[in-house]
């Protein structure tokens, strides 16, 4: 296979705190690690976008021009990213761009002339990875406490954290269901306080 080219993160639970229907861009921290994870992939000279689902645009909870506003910000505290793709659609409208349909990941990726193949899609739920098999890119779950037992369960590869996902794919895609770093194997199979182990 060839070494990875590009990872799209999910935004809201993956790179910064999940604020659900965010418009405030004062509001956006990223998440531990971020900044490190994103500086080793960008030291390799692999690329860096985001893909973002933002349904309170069609629920009427926020405009786009604010999703933008917050996009920026974070590309300030987390950036330069290289493509930025968001779907303003509700989950009933049928469009093809909102994960776990493919069109985000594609279109990042034609954005950024990188063939999905070379591609890492990194995100804290189902929709995100399920977009990148779709795809035909690589999808890697950061299970948070918000990530359905299920969804880690069926996940081709899951890591306990975005530094560890970010490590796992610099040598080309990642190899393995339970990606792990120094920790302790358990702390890969957990996703929250309460959560139990994964088999």
């Amino acid at each position: 296979m060839s070494p990875v080219k590009a990872v799209l993160f999910d935004r809201d639970g993956t790179l910064v705190e999940d604020v659900p229907y965010n418009a405030d861009p004062d509001r956006v921290r990223p998440v531990e690690g971020a900044r490190e994870a994103l500086a080793v992939l960008r030291a390799r000279g692999i690329r860096t976008g985001v893909v973002t689902n933002q349904s309170g645009v069609a629920r009427g909870l926020l405009t786009e021009a604010e999703v933008r506003r917050v996009n920026h910000r974070v590309d300030e505290l987390l950036g330069p990213f290289d493509v930025f793709a968001m779907c303003p659609h509700g989950p009933d409208e049928g469009c093809h761009c909102r994960k776990p349909q493919p069109g985000m990941v594609l279109w990042a990726a034609g954005r950024i002339c990188t063939h999905p193949a070379d591609l890492v899609v990194i995100g804290d739920i189902g929709a995100d990875v399920e977009a990148a098999r779709r795809a035909g890119a690589h999808g890697i779950l950061v299970p948070t406490a918000q990530t359905r037992p299920e969804e880690t369960a069926h996940a081709d590869h899951v890591a306990p954290d975005l530094p560890t996902a970010v490590r796992a794919v610099l040598n080309g895609p990642p190899a393995g269901r339970v990606l792990v770093d120094e920790r302790p194997i358990q702390k890969a199979y957990t996703t929250g306080p309460t959560a139990g182990r994964v088999t």
